[in-house]
């Protein structure tokens, strides 16, 4: 056997080692950003409960300064004669009421618009993750190995059957 033989048969090897770890390095790459869309999801979900939370708070707010305007009002119109239960001062307290509603709605509406907007990121960060493992799960280093080698093999036999030949 020659030193071009030897040396053959040390590319294949080496090649198929390269294949091997570059194969490992890959599914590692892989199972780590599934991982990181894991974290992500998670993080994107405890946003969308946050958001969810401030809108609450916000409301709560809402119907704290609503109700004290609401008492400002009726103490303004009593101390003025007004009766409180009839004509303009029975629809300026439902004015405040309505208008307090209204207000508590949008701020709901843009409370679940917004946390929907993070759970549909959240959502989209599971997809990833599923996808990054199922792309992991299919990669084998010791195949791609195998491959590389076989491939090789064929390259070294040819080589040798000239050699052998000649």
């Amino acid at each position: 056997m020659s030193a071009g033989m030897f040396l053959q048969i040390g590319g294949a090897v080496t090649s198929a080692v390269g294949s091997y770890y570059s194969s490992l390095n890959q599914k590692r790459n892989l199972e780590f950003q599934a991982e990181l869309a894991k974290i992500n999801a998670r993080l994107a979900e405890s946003s969308a409960q946050s958001i969810l939370l401030q809108g609450q708070q916000q409301i709560g707010a809402l119907t704290l300064s609503a109700g004290q305007l609401k008492g400002r009002q009726r103490a303004s119109l009593a101390a003025n004669g007004v009766s409180l239960g009839e004509g303009n001062a029975a629809e300026i307290q439902a004015s405040t009421d309505i208008m307090k509603t209204i207000d508590a709605n949008t701020l709901e509406a843009n409370a679940v618009r917004s946390a929907w907007g993070a759970r549909s990121e959240a959502t989209n960060y599971q997809i990833e993750a599923l996808s990054a493992k199922a792309s992991a799960s299919g990669i084998n280093p010791f195949a791609s190995f195998a491959t590389s080698l076989l491939g090789s093999a064929g390259s070294v036999a040819q080589s040798w059957y000239q050699q052998s030949k000649g």
